[in-house]
């Protein structure tokens, strides 16, 4: 816990990290960032989830979506994810407007936000209940688009077996290979396996795999309610899990058994969802509740073994076994987290007080491809208030707010 010095040319910046623990950069698997414009939502608390989606639907039309919304929300939702200790966000986007038209507008408007405050983000063209031969059209474009972007990586996901044709996902899956894309998908939450039950007779996992989804380029998020022979199946074919608790667990939706997942050697990451669900983007804060439900689904886990979740787990899922870890050649993301406050008076463990000790703590540096992005626990790119406010200001312009 002494200073960190940034290395780099002369006259570089030297950064004071006295009393801190550096940790990488956490990684941020599963997130919808327009829906850090919908947050507390009246009607969105703890209600089922077949009732949930088209009350956020009805709200994201009342509102209308479009690239300036989506920058603005992004703006919002990454700035927080830096204070937090993210450096890496995955935004699973879902909702195109047909005045949207490619979607290529609001992809370039999420990328903007992110190198406007230093975010790494990767940008999963998703669908929910879109034409498939549109949303193979459009991922396409985006996927061209934002080729020349290193800070960003583009991946193709549709919402999931209750919303998507199979000819949705075959579609995706044959631009994800022209591209070398990811796939992301998410399965088994509430809504998931009863539409799989009433329309097809079978289990998410069952159509998943019969749609070629169940493959090791492929991360599945949620996985709530899976049982011990989906569990061994999900291992055998090598794909990747996202556990979203802030999101699953006060929604009643359910709570994925991730320590059993990991157990079998499913690489294992976390996400935060989004607003609406999870109202907020704290990872860290998401990872405690990680660490503290898993007894109730499995075997306690310990406060490091759920750190390399938050970090080289969900990198493993996103292809990049350069992210998330502290090692030499890997990239230049990490995070400082000051423990010498009255919180963490007392830890034996600094590493593990980390999830134990101030659940909302923030880190006092962010370092992201090695550039400082947060310092003293300010951004450095934009300022934060500035940010909240321009969100606030475009929602109090329009006729639904």
């Amino acid at each position: 816990m002494d200073g960190l010095v940034a290395d780099g040319p002369s006259g570089g910046e030297v950064l004071d990290a006295s009393g801190c623990v550096v940790t990488p950069g956490l990684v941020n698997a599963h997130h919808h960032l327009l829906q850090t414009a919908f947050r507390t939502l009246p009607g969105t608390r703890g209600v089922p989830m077949r009732e949930w989606l088209p009350r956020m639907a009805s709200a994201y039309a009342a509102v209308g979506v479009d690239d300036e919304l989506a920058h603005a929300a992004a703006s919002a939702g990454l700035a927080e994810a830096l204070l937090c200790g993210v450096t890496t966000v995955a935004d699973h986007h879902l909702t195109w407007p047909p005045s949207t038209g490619d979607g290529v507008s609001i992809a370039r408007a999420v990328a903007a936000a992110a190198s406007d405050v230093g975010a790494r983000l990767v940008f999963v063209r998703g669908s929910a209940r879109d034409d498939p031969e549109f949303a193979a059209t459009s991922a396409d474009a985006i996927a061209t688009a934002l080729a020349d972007d290193p800070m960003v990586q583009v991946a193709v996901g549709p919402a999931g077996v209750h919303s998507d044709a199979p000819e949705t996902f075959a579609l995706l899956g044959e631009v994800a290979a022209t591209h070398g894309l990811r796939r992301r998908t998410q399965a088994n939450e509430q809504v998931d396996v009863e539409t799989a039950t009433t329309r097809y007779g079978r289990r998410p996992l069952d159509l998943l795999d019969e749609w070629g989804w169940l493959a090791p380029d492929v991360t599945l998020a949620h996985l709530c309610g899976i049982t011990d022979a989906e569990l061994a199946r999900l291992a055998a074919a090598g794909v990747s899990a996202t556990h979203a608790p802030g999101c699953d667990l006060p929604m009643g939706w359910g709570v994925a058994p991730v320590a059993a997942l990991a157990d079998a050697g499913v690489a294992v990451g976390l996400g935060t969802s989004g607003g609406g669900s999870n109202d907020a983007g704290h990872l860290l804060a998401d990872a405690r509740l990680a660490m503290q439900v898993a007894p109730l689904v499995g075997r306690p886990v310990a406060a490091r073994e759920v750190l390399g979740w938050a970090t080289a787990g969900g990198a493993a899922g996103l292809g990049r076994p350069d992210l998330g870890r502290l090692d030499p050649g890997c990239a230049a993301d990490l995070a400082c987290w000051d423990v010498r406050g009255v919180a963490d008076a007392g830890v034996a463990d600094p590493l593990a007080g980390l999830l134990w000790a101030a659940p909302g703590r923030r880190p006092r540096h962010v370092v992201v491809a090695g550039r400082v992005v947060v310092k003293d626990g300010r951004l450095v790119g934009r300022e934060e208030h500035e940010i909240a406010g321009a969100l606030r200001t475009l929602l109090g312009g329009r006729p639904a707010r």
